[in-house]
């Protein structure tokens, strides 16, 4: 039988699937506030869900990229991209740089590929498209905007694993991915805990600030805590 190894690029065995764990507990506001407060930026601009996602539900994981160039090649060229999705971690979330060109390089079948692998979502940097087929089958997939217009001749995906730029934000292999109806945030690896005690104490602030409004004082007395 022959044994099938798992590219190298794609080990995931560091990640702290605990911390996510405390990240899902909150929504977007609260993770970025959280991030400013410690002097970080991680907001993804013009990026919005075109997907699925329940009311109140968000999705956190850890990012695999990929980087799109431009290319005159034909046939659909998107080896690159299938070879990320088929090797990402179950729970991943796909953050994908295709703004160098027209052509929507996600819909129906590229995320019924991903949602078949477990990965928790997809965040794109351009179009997105098959938006029906993709709320059909219930799979967070984000974007710029919708176009029915093909990648086929105009760009392809060059690289995965590799550390993207979007807005201001850098986003690396591996780097904590929340997302949620509000847009996308990034979280770098490394201050992962550090963002989740920050947005743990502040949800705490905010919810007996909620009670407090709701038993009837005034909210210039109650907020900021």
């Amino acid at each position: 039988m022959r044994k099938i190894l798992m590219d190298p690029k794609f080990d995931y065995s560091d990640t702290d699937w605990d911390t996510i764990k405390r990240l899902s507990k909150w929504y977007s506001g609260d993770i970025h506030d959280s991030m400013e407060g410690l002097g970080l930026w991680g907001h993804l601009p013009g990026i919005s869900l075109f997907g699925k996602l329940k009311d109140g539900d968000v999705i956190c994981g850890p990012a695999v990229t990929v980087l799109f160039e431009p290319s005159d090649r034909k046939g659909e060229p998107q080896d690159v991209y299938h070879h990320a999705i088929d090797n990402a971690p179950e729970g991943g979330i796909m953050v994908v740089d295709a703004s160098c060109a027209d052509g929507a390089c996600s819909g129906e079948l590229m995320s019924t590929g991903a949602k078949v692998k477990g990965l928790a979502g997809t965040v794109v940097n351009g179009t997105v498209r098959d938006l029906p087929q993709v709320r059909e089958l219930g799979y967070p997939l984000f974007g710029t905007h919708p176009s029915p217009v093909g990648v086929t001749g105009k760009k392809e995906p060059k690289y995965s694993q590799v550390p993207i730029k979007i807005g201001e934000t850098t986003i690396k292999p591996g780097d904590i991915v929340f997302a949620d109806v509000d847009g996308v945030v990034v979280i770098p690896k490394e201050h992962a805990k550090a963002v989740a005690d920050a947005a743990e104490a502040l949800g705490a602030n905010e919810a007996a600030a909620r009670d407090r409004l709701l038993s009837g004082e005034k909210l210039q007395s109650v907020w900021p805590a």
